[in-house]
C-alpha cells in the first residue's frame, strides 16, 4: 500500500513538473514570437509538441510563427490542427483563410445538401468532450425526473416529470450522437496537407500510372486508403487519385 501511494505521488509530482516545463516553454516561445524571433519560437513550440502535448492554442501560435517565416504549407497544417481541436474559433478560421489565399490551388468544394451543412455546423459548436459532458448532465437530469415521477404522490408533479423526462431523454440522445460524430471525425477522418512544391496525382499507386491532375504545396486532401508508400486521396471538388505518402503531412 505504501509503495502504491509513493507511485501515485510520484506520478502526480512528475505531471505537475512536466506541466510547469511546458508552460515555461510556451511562455518563452510566445515572448520570442512577440520579439520577432520566429525561428526560435518555432523551435520551442515544437519542443512542446515533442512531449506529445497538444492544444488549439499551441497549434495556432505555431501556425502564426510559420506564417511569419513564409512557410505557408506548415502554417496551414498547424492552423488545420488547431481548427480540428477548436472548430469554432474565429481567429483560427480567419488566419487559415488568409493562409489559403497564399497557395496556388483554388479548389471549389462540391456543393452539399443543406441538411448536412446544418448538421456539421451543429456538431462543430462544441468539442466532443463538451458534447459528452452535456450528454452526461442531461442523462443525470433524466434520472432525477424519473425519480420524481416514480416517488412523487402529486399528480401534477408526476405529469411534469414524465413529459420533461421524455424531452430531456430526447436531448440526451441527440447530444450523444453529436459527441460521437465529433469524436469519429476527430479520430477517423484522415486529412493531410501537400508538402511538395508541385506534384502529379496518379491514377494508381504506381509512379508509371496515368497522370490525373496536379497539386501544389499547401493544398488539403482527404486520405481514403493507404497502400504501401502511397495514399489514395480525395480533394474538395471530388477528384480522386494517388500520391506518395512522403508528399503529405497528416493533420
Amino acid at each position: 500500500m505504501r509503495n502504491l501511494i509513493c507511485i501515485l505521488l510520484g506520478v502526480l509530482f512528475y505531471n505537475g513538473a512536466f506541466a510547469g516545463v511546458a508552460d515555461n516553454l510556451f511562455q518563452q516561445a510566445n515572448d520570442e514570437y512577440n520579439k520577432g524571433l520566429y525561428a526560435e519560437a518555432i523551435e520551442h513550440y515544437q519542443q512542446i509538441l515533442d512531449t506529445r502535448y497538444e492544444s488549439s492554442e499551441l497549434y495556432f501560435n505555431l501556425g502564426n510563427a510559420y506564417f511569419k517565416t513564409n512557410d505557408i504549407p506548415s502554417a496551414i497544417l498547424y492552423y488545420e490542427k488547431a481548427r480540428k481541436l477548436n472548430p469554432n474559433d474565429e481567429d483560427i478560421f480567419f488566419n487559415l483563410s488568409v493562409a489559403n489565399t497564399k497557395i496556388v490551388d483554388k479548389i471549389e468544394p462540391v456543393p452539399e445538401l443543406f441538411i448536412w451543412q446544418w448538421w456539421r455546423s451543429v456538431y462543430n459548436l462544441f468539442s466532443a468532450d463538451t458534447w459528452s459532458g452535456i450528454s452526461i448532465i442531461l442523462f443525470i437530469t433524466f434520472f432525477v425526473l424519473l425519480a420524481f415521477y416514480l416517488l412523487s404522490k402529486l399528480i401534477f408533479i408526476r405529469k411534469a416529470a414524465f413529459y420533461s423526462g421524455f424531452i430531456v431523454l430526447g436531448f440526451t440522445i441527440v447530444t450523444f450522437l453529436l459527441s460521437y460524430q465529433n469524436f469519429h471525425i476527430l479520430k477517423n477522418q484522415k486529412e493531410a496537407i501537400v508538402f511538395s512544391a508541385t506534384i502529379t496525382v496518379k491514377s494508381s499507386p504506381n509512379p508509371n500510372s496515368v497522370d490525373l491532375f496536379v497539386l501544389h504545396e499547401g493544398s488539403k486532401v482527404r486520405i481514403i486508403e493507404k497502400v504501401g508508400e502511397w495514399n489514395e486521396i480525395k480533394i474538395a471538388n471530388g477528384s480522386v487519385g494517388w500520391l506518395p505518402a512522403n508528399a503529405l503531412k497528416n493533420i
